[in-house]
Parts: C-alpha cells; sequence; structure tokens
C-alpha cells in the first residue's frame, strides 16, 4: 500500500493545527482565585532581591537549597501570612533575623502570596491529564 505524501503532510498539519486551538481555546482549571495587590507584590519583589532570599530559598524549584521552597508557603495551613511574618521578625536557626519594616514585611508576603497564585512547586503533586497537559 503506497501512501501520497502530501495526503499525509495535510493531515499531520490539519491535525496539528486543531490541537492547537484546542490548547488555547480551552481555558485553564484553577482550583482557587487570589485577590493580590501588583503593586505591592512589585514591590516585595524588590525586598527579596535586595535582601537576597534566593541564594537560600527556592521559587518554583529553583534558587538555593539551604531553606525551603517558599513558592506555596502562603497557602500552606500549618504555614500562612502569620507564621511568615513572625520568621522574617525573629528568624531561626541558619535564617537571620532581618530588619525588615513592617511595610516591606507586608510587599514581600503579598510578593510570596502572588507567587503562591501563580502555580505549584512540587511536581509530585501535578495531575497529569490524559491529553498530555499538567493540571
Amino acid at each position: 500500500m503506497k501512501f501520497n505524501p502530501t495526503v499525509i503532510f495535510i493531515i499531520l498539519c490539519t491535525m496539528f493545527i486543531i490541537y492547537s486551538f484546542s490548547i488555547y481555546l480551552i481555558p485553564l482549571n484553577v482550583d482557587k482565585v487570589v485577590n493580590f495587590d501588583k503593586k505591592k507584590a512589585n514591590a516585595g519583589k524588590i525586598v527579596w532581591q535586595k535582601h537576597n532570599c534566593q541564594n537560600c530559598h527556592q521559587l518554583y524549584g529553583l534558587g538555593g537549597y539551604l531553606g525551603p521552597d517558599l513558592t506555596n508557603v502562603y497557602s500552606n495551613p500549618t504555614k500562612g501570612e502569620k507564621v511568615i511574618r513572625a520568621l522574617i521578625k525573629s528568624g531561626v536557626k541558619q535564617m537571620p533575623k532581618f530588619s525588615i519594616n513592617e511595610e516591606g514585611i507586608s510587599s514581600l508576603i503579598e510578593f510570596l502570596k502572588s507567587v503562591d497564585a501563580s502555580g505549584k512547586s512540587d511536581p509530585r503533586n501535578l495531575k497529569l491529564n490524559n491529553d498530555g497537559m499538567i493540571q
């Protein structure tokens, strides 16, 4: 049986176009809607960079390994805003006590809240759909 290469090419291109549209037209499943102040989160990112938090901590699995990954620390039921605030103010073990003013701490927490809303850090907890997309 002989196949016409032009027909195969047209079929493959059509399938590619259909698949591409299906990916971009189907909305992503979002488990939670988190509102955060973008301006304050941007200021928190500056605090994060100024104090070199990425040297010890990770976001999305990227960064230092001395401290824990902070991608989803805001939504963690055993942590959250109060624990983050306390750790920044008092320090613990290898994490020093930072002298960040209240506005800087609030901005940093808003930054971590925005990071938490944008994704998950542990790929072992991600659900793989039948079409190969990650949920």
